[in-house]
């Protein structure tokens, strides 16, 4: 059954999914990230990537919520790193979900567009948190060239791992929690949809980084990790 990657849509990436309901998806998707110990990974590869540097700019591309954001943020004050904090995603409903998720003296530039739009701005590094398995393989080769062009100090994908316990489990969970049906639906084909270490390396290779480690994290998470 996960033996190749699951092509079917998942219902959050539907246009037509009423700004309401898009709002409850991610909030939900947030308390997700946080049982799931979402943010772990992405902060330890920031504690390597940053290291005793004063400031940072770092871009996330497909924001959702804001909630890695918001994370990272914190993360960067409790250090006395000053991070400027730039988000983009497609679904014009995520800015003003995230906004209204982050306290008022939160400084996050969120934005609704193309990170393709964004090439002439300097990054110093790109992160993307469970964003991948929505791509395509092309989409996903284009995003890698992306990042590898882009990111003066480094980059890193956190998503999922195409595995059948965490497969089998996640629906478990979500109902245990009570999660929102399309979060239940989708949490499990996201799963199915995300990647094993073998085509991770085989879309490293096509797009001329590989430089970049395919690292698996506790629980679950597949990460892709570029530091210059």
């Amino acid at each position: 059954m996960l033996a190749q990657r699951a092509r079917q849509d998942e219902r959050m990436d539907d246009p037509a999914l009423p700004p309401a309901d898009y709002a409850a998806v991610l909030s939900d998707l947030a308390r997700v990230n946080t049982v799931t110990l979402a943010a772990r990974p992405t902060l330890a590869f920031l504690a390597r990537a940053v290291g005793r540097q004063p400031r940072f700019r770092l871009l996330d591309v497909g924001f959702g919520q804001g909630d890695m954001l918001r994370r990272v943020a914190r993360w960067a004050d409790n250090r006395g790193i000053a991070a400027e904090l730039v988000g983009v995603d497609l679904n014009p409903n995520s800015a003003p979900a995230a906004s209204a998720a982050t306290p008022a003296g939160m400084a996050i530039d969120y934005r609704t567009g193309d990170y393709a739009d964004l090439s002439s701005e300097p990054w110093d590094i790109i992160v993307s948190s469970l964003v991948a398995h929505h791509m395509t393989d092309d989409q996903l080769l284009a995003f890698l060239r992306f990042m590898e062009t882009h990111a003066r100090i480094g980059w890193m994908v956190n998503d999922l791992h195409r595995h059948r316990f965490a497969h089998a489990g996640f629906p478990i969970l979500a109902a245990l929690m009570r999660w929102h049906p399309i979060v239940a639906a989708d949490g499990t084909l996201s799963i199915a949809r995300a990647f094993r270490p073998p085509e991770w390396h085989a879309l490293l290779s096509q797009a001329d980084a590989a430089s970049a480690r395919v690292v698996r994290r506790f629980p679950f998470r597949l990460c892709v990790e570029r530091i210059r």
